[in-house]
């Protein structure tokens, strides 16, 4: 067996039967990154979860905001302390956080389900979760990190003028059991959280790149030069996302320095 069929069964394990995060229930909460911000774990507390019914400033990438039904969709935020990270492959959070809802969300949804650079999840071409990583820097490594989830799970109309929402109820036309959802996706958290702390990092990207939305062929994109045709070429580990356009030139991008066109 290859290494790189190895690295990624770890996918594929067991479940274990029982989370060992910390869970803690809010029913209001300016923002659960907020929250955990300020919080102080309990010696030998890996990996704390905090869940609110509804967010009162929930935050989305740069100055967005985060629509939420009360009571509807899950608002969470997860801690955990990866100083096994060096700050130089830091997106590897990134990558190992969209995967792991990817991997929880498929038991419900057969198809459809990619990751759009650099972490928001998608069904189709329609926006399904959002996240906000938020790290802690400490003698050259990530001592804390924070991703604010924002899932949309039973919510069916949304008001705001975000372009393209879906929620799991609009997909699978039911409702969804939102304890149980959460309780899959921090344990698919917790089971590829191995990925990070074996410093095994191969499977984890090569994961994450066979998962990203518009992955295969050519897409309208829009950056300060104008719109044009580009083909994924690979994320690199900084999390730079790196693009063919249709003449053959490579081009780089940052977060917010290029936005997806229509199709």
């Amino acid at each position: 067996m290859t290494l790189y069929k190895k690295l990624l069964d770890l996918f594929k394990k067991p479940k274990p039967e029982r989370s060992s995060a910390k869970i803690i229930r809010l029913d209001t909460t300016e923002s659960t990154n907020r929250y955990l911000r300020d919080y102080v774990p309990e010696m030998g507390e890996e990996i704390t979860v905090v869940v609110a019914d509804y967010q009162t400033n929930g935050k989305g990438q740069g100055r967005n905001s985060w629509e939420s039904e009360k009571g509807k969709n899950l608002l969470f935020s997860i801690l955990l302390h990866p100083k096994e990270v060096p700050v130089a492959k830091q997106f590897l959070l990134s990558e190992y956080g969209a995967l792991s809802l990817k991997e929880a969300l498929s038991g419900y949804i057969d198809e459809g389900i990619s990751l759009k650079w650099p972490n928001d999840i998608y069904w189709n071409d329609k926006k399904l979760s959002g996240t906000l990583i938020e790290t802690k820097i400490g003698g050259g490594r990530i001592k804390d990190c924070i991703f604010g989830i924002g899932l949309n799970v039973n919510q069916t109309e949304f008001r705001s003028d975000a372009p393209n929402p879906v929620s799991m109820a609009q997909i699978v036309g039911r409702e969804i059991d939102r304890d149980a959802l959460l309780d899959k996706i921090v344990r698919a958290f917790e089971r590829n959280y191995e990925l990070i702390r074996s410093g095994n990092y191969i499977g984890l990207t090569a994961q994450y790149h066979e998962s990203l939305y518009r992955s295969k062929g050519f897409f309208p994109y829009i950056d300060s030069e104008g719109e044009f045709e580009g083909s994924i070429v690979e994320v690199e580990d900084d999390g730079h996302l790196i693009l063919r356009d249709s003449s053959g030139r490579i081009r780089s991008y940052e977060f917010k320095e290029i936005k997806y066109g229509k199709i």
